[in-house]
């Protein structure tokens, strides 16, 4: 990865560690946290539905680039490989917030990659 899209990407790593560090150190019981997770999580064939489709706008509209695009759609098969593993042995509340974690990391990249105006004149 180049250095000038490293930064960006760390930034934006540093900048969601700091928004999750105080909800992280707030006091919730199992069930308040049953719940929220229970209203506020996507299905996972969602998230890749969505992932995808942004994929495919990128390239459609000229925000990404072919080999963009390349690059992403690997990292996004070799997301939906893990998810078959991890569902071959049913979810574990680890897995699901490991796959959920991966999932924000890629949404994230997408967004920076199409936003970069490496593909575009002028």
């Amino acid at each position: 990865m180049k250095m000038n899209k490293l930064i960006p990407v760390l930034a934006l790593t540093l900048a969601a560690g700091a928004v999750a560090m105080p909800a992280a150190a707030q006091n919730y019981s199992r069930d308040d946290a049953r719940r929220y997770n229970q209203a506020n999580w996507q299905n996972i064939n969602q998230r890749q539905a969505n992932l995808d489709r942004r994929i495919d706008r990128g390239i459609q509209n000229g925000a990404l680039s072919r080999r963009e695009a390349g690059r992403l759609r690997g990292e996004f098969n070799a997301l939906a490989r893990l998810e078959q593993n991890y569902r071959r042995g049913g979810l574990t509340q680890w897995e699901r917030a490991d796959l959920d974690r991966r999932f924000d990391r890629l949404a994230a990249q997408i967004r920076y990659e199409r936003r970069d105006n490496d593909n575009r004149r002028g």
